[in-house]
């Protein structure tokens, strides 16, 4: 083999994988996985590589990146072939087709066998197979114009729907979610799918009884997208908001104009407190390592935390008694938990779930204010004068402070010790890219999107999640969203990979040159 060979490809499970994962799951009394391709996901995103280890994960390659000491062959099929001698895993479904024709007989004859695969697949990729030709043909910011996906349509499948229970979430919105006859489709059976709101319920006049068209949407969420009225006997009964909070038996509203109804309980709703604590300990808000969701919900249901703040009085006599806790287990989270006290703004601000502050608007609030006391201060004017901070988002972190409950739970873990260093301390008078507003959309090649945020901040570029016309410019890489489109339609520049990697080395893309930003 070469010196040195950057072999890209795709992580996936098999369904005989995905069977076994889920019955290991069932009998550690752990929570199951949807679908393989969240199975996958959720194995790779694991902190401990262990974990990763142990889980049926398989591997087909399909590209690569730097090669050193190889010289290669002429075309895709080529090195794809050489692959394989090196004992890489690569398909054995691929094809050489001659044209076009030869394509979409592939396409169909794939879409004949999806259903007896081994795996789930959503579509088929062409390629023009001559290395020189695709380079010739190089990239756009949507995708390589050597490459195109083709996909299948999204199956579908009748069903009735038998009843229609309530979620209720982290910030107390209530989403119903069709209780169905099994039925097979996509390649899993589907019990249950979600309506999504009220407003779609009767946007599609959903009743309970109705027999309904099913699609797994992407081979991956389960949807109910119609009815079959044909079939409808008048016994079908229409599906009500409930006026109470199935959890708690708090009151349930929904504000005018919204299709979202929610829960008053706040703080007291258990499964409010349950998903505000399991946010308030993920990654990238706390990041409580060993805090898990069914550990969460051991502690809330034996009284043990009620609110966040009493997972800093935990101890290890508390927490050995639990279920799967033994004292070691016990040391190491109560560790994990103090070392959760050194944290930053920005997460602290992330971590108190405030109603449409994500990471990267907590990111923006902890820069501009500098400080928490600053921010628990600002009034809605004084919020919405900061670029992306609508006056909807303003209005929720007015309320949020506001809220004499959520000070006293602030106060409380200010007092337990978390403490983090001053965002604005170190910061230069002016960086290159200082002023300056990117949003990324898409897959680049050489950086994950925290990669590539990060690397924007560090030269004092702001990356915003959405688009608008204080946008400098879109960093659009493989399979962009509806950001791109957007900022087509605003007139924002658009920045291709290469343009990126310009930015990065200090030098300015003709796009951004021309005074279009």
């Amino acid at each position: 083999p070469p010196p040195l060979l950057e072999v890209r490809g795709e992580v996936f499970m098999t369904h005989k994988g995905f069977e076994e994962l889920n019955r290991r799951q069932r009998e550690k009394g752990e929570k199951t996985f949807a679908n393989p391709r969240n199975a996958a996901a959720g194995s790779l995103r694991q902190l401990d590589p262990r974990v990763t280890a142990e889980r049926p994960l398989s591997f087909y390659a399909y590209a690569w990146g730097e090669v050193q000491g190889w010289t290669l062959p002429e075309t895709h099929y080529e090195v794809l072939q050489h692959f394989r001698t090196l004992g890489l895993p690569v398909s054995a479904l691929i094809r050489l087709v001659e044209d076009a024709d030869g394509c979409l007989a592939y396409y169909e004859e794939m879409g004949q066998k999806r259903p007896n695969l081994p795996f789930d697949i959503d579509g088929v990729v062409y390629k023009v197979n001559r290395l020189d030709w695709q380079e010739q043909l190089g990239f756009v910011s949507r995708a390589p114009r050597w490459a195109i996906a083709h996909k299948f349509p999204a199956q579908e499948e009748m069903t009735r729907l038998l009843a229609v229970d309530w979620q209720v979430g982290r910030t107390g919105a209530l989403t119903p979610v069709a209780r169905l006859e099994p039925v097979f489709v996509g390649g899993a059976t589907v019990r249950n799918a979600t309506l999504h709101n009220m407003d779609e319920i009767e946007r599609k006049d959903i009743r309970i009884g109705d027999w309904v068209i099913v699609r797994r949407a992407g081979d991956v969420i389960p949807e109910v997208v119609g009815v079959v009225k044909s079939k409808r006997t008048g016994k079908e009964r229409r599906i009500g908001l409930p006026r109470r909070c199935p959890v708690c038996g708090s009151e349930v509203i929904r504000p005018e104009g919204e299709a979202i109804a929610r829960c008053t309980g706040g703080l007291y709703c258990p499964a409010q407190r349950k998903e505000a604590i399991k946010h308030f300990a993920s990654r990238k808000a706390m990041d409580i390592e060993g805090l898990g969701d069914k550990l969460v919900d051991q502690l809330v249901d034996k009284g043990l935390v009620e609110h966040v703040d009493d997972l800093y009085r935990l101890t290890v006599d508390q927490l050995k008694g639990l279920e799967r806790m033994g004292e070691k287990s016990a040391r190491n989270l109560v560790e994990a938990i103090e070392r959760s006290k050194e944290t930053t703004l920005a997460r602290f601000i992330f971590a108190l779930g405030i109603r449409e502050v994500g990471e990267a608007t907590a990111k923006l609030l902890a820069e501009h204010f500098c400080s928490l006391e600053a921010l628990m201060k600002a009034d809605q004017e004084a919020l919405e004068a900061i670029p992306d901070i609508g006056p909807v988002v303003a209005s929720y972190i007015v309320s949020f402070f506001k809220q004499k409950h959520n000070r006293e739970v602030i106060d409380k873990l200010l007092e337990a010790g978390i403490h983090w260093p001053d965002p604005c301390a170190n910061r230069p008078a002016e960086q290159p890219l200082s002023g300056m507003t990117f949003v990324l959309t898409g897959a680049l090649s050489r950086y994950t999107r925290d990669e590539a945020r990060a690397r924007l901040e560090a030269l004092g570029a702001r990356v915003s999640g959405s688009v608008s016309k204080r946008t400098t410019a879109v960093i659009a890489g493989a399979d962009p969203g509806s950001k791109l489109a957007k900022a087509e339609t605003l007139g924002v520049p658009v920045l291709g990979e290469e343009d990126f990697e310009a930015l990065l080395e200090g030098r300015l893309p003709t796009a951004l040159q021309d005074g279009q930003a």
